[in-house]
């Protein structure tokens, strides 16, 4: 969900959805991704702030990029060990 949210330039509730919906190939539950939106604010790993009275707004924090960068060094060394090469990091 952290990755969805940093590419995504609208990150609403319902483009969140649309996105995983999209990559995973079915209909993530509303009953679902609420929840884990709400449990990544609540473990300060994103802001969540109002969009309209309808919808909320999720904001990344400086903590995000130090856990998908923490990830993306952890993925790495494994992809090394079989000869593949990480992505260039821009």
């Amino acid at each position: 969900m952290l990755y969805v949210i940093i590419g995504l330039k609208e990150t609403h509730g319902l483009a969140v959805k649309t996105e995983l919906d999209d990559y995973y190939e079915q209909e993530i539950n509303h009953g679902r991704l609420y929840p884990n939106l709400d449990n990544l604010v609540e473990n300060c790993l994103l802001e969540k702030g109002e969009l309209d009275e309808r919808a909320n707004v999720y904001t990344i924090t400086p903590r995000d990029v130090r856990e998908i960068e923490a990830r993306r060094d952890w993925e790495n060394q494994y992809l090394e060990t079989v000869g593949l090469q990480p992505p260039l990091q821009e």
